[in-house]
């Protein structure tokens, strides 16, 4: 079940939400430290993390499910020229995750996040992602980590829907034609919401990436569009002995 698009944006807004964004952002620019030209997807809850590249990016876009709900995305208004930023509108939209209206082929880069743990068709949503993609087009997937703390509260975003391993999100983009090429993690201590706790949240973060990041809070894995499929074991070629056409066989008469 997919959280309500009000209790994400509440939870952003906070200052425990302001100190995820932060960090988890870090982790992104350190995998895409540059996205000028490029057109940009976010599916999910994606604003807080589009938003650092908003102006860098030559088109960006979010699309929040159905089920979840959706917002207005940039929210600043320039009240002098009564319109929002260089966009002067929205970019964002409601659809269905398995039926992106997205044109083939069209975007470089997609941000998944707070979408795979809700969802019930990932097999479908990751599809989509896969045609929205261009070749070399490449997805980056942020998931709570079975593993870390933060799937275990309530109190954040990555409390709810289905925690996973590095190694079950690498076998999932593999069976869906997307090819996983790097991955980090971030939020290495529990979500503290005091606020000298949350200052030691953002100082221990390196510490945390170094020393016990195997107990991160969330998982951010990138993957690359797959052109060709790569054939399976059962399907490679196999030695066919010379047929015999019944009936063909004739015995030697005896002399």
């Amino acid at each position: 079940m997919f959280q309500d698009v009000v209790d994400l944006s509440d939870f952003y807004a906070s200052p425990l939400g302001k100190i995820t964004t932060r960090l988890i952002r870090k982790q992104i620019r350190s995998l895409w430290p540059s996205v000028k030209g490029m057109d940009l997807l976010g599916l999910g809850y994606a604003p807080p993390y589009l938003e650092t590249f908003r102006e860098e990016a030559n088109h960006s876009v979010a699309i929040m499910p159905s089920l979840q709900g959706v917002m207005r995305w940039p929210r600043f208004k320039d009240n002098e020229k009564n319109n929002y930023g260089r966009y002067k509108g929205n970019l964002s939209t409601l659809a269905r995750e398995t039926d992106l209206p997205i044109k083939e082929a069209s975007m470089d880069r997609v941000i998944l996040v707070h979408c795979l743990e809700h969802t019930d068709h990932s097999k479908h949503m990751l599809r989509e992602v896969w045609r929205t993609l261009s070749p070399g087009g490449r997805v980056l997937i942020i998931v709570p980590s079975r593993l870390g703390p933060w799937c275990r509260s309530e109190a954040t975003p990555f409390g709810h829907g289905k925690p996973f391993s590095t190694n079950q999100i690498k076998k999932i983009l593999s069976k869906n034609m997307l090819s996983p090429t790097r991955s980090t993690s971030a939020l290495f201590l529990p979500p503290f919401k005091g606020r000298t706790m949350r200052s030691a949240l953002a100082t221990l973060e390196s510490t945390g990436q170094r020393w016990w990041s195997q107990f991160a809070g969330v998982l951010i894995i990138e993957a690359e569009k797959q052109i060709y499929a790569a054939n399976k074991p059962e399907a490679k070629k196999k030695l066919v002995t010379k047929p015999v056409i019944v009936g063909s066989q004739m015995t030697q008469s005896e002399e």
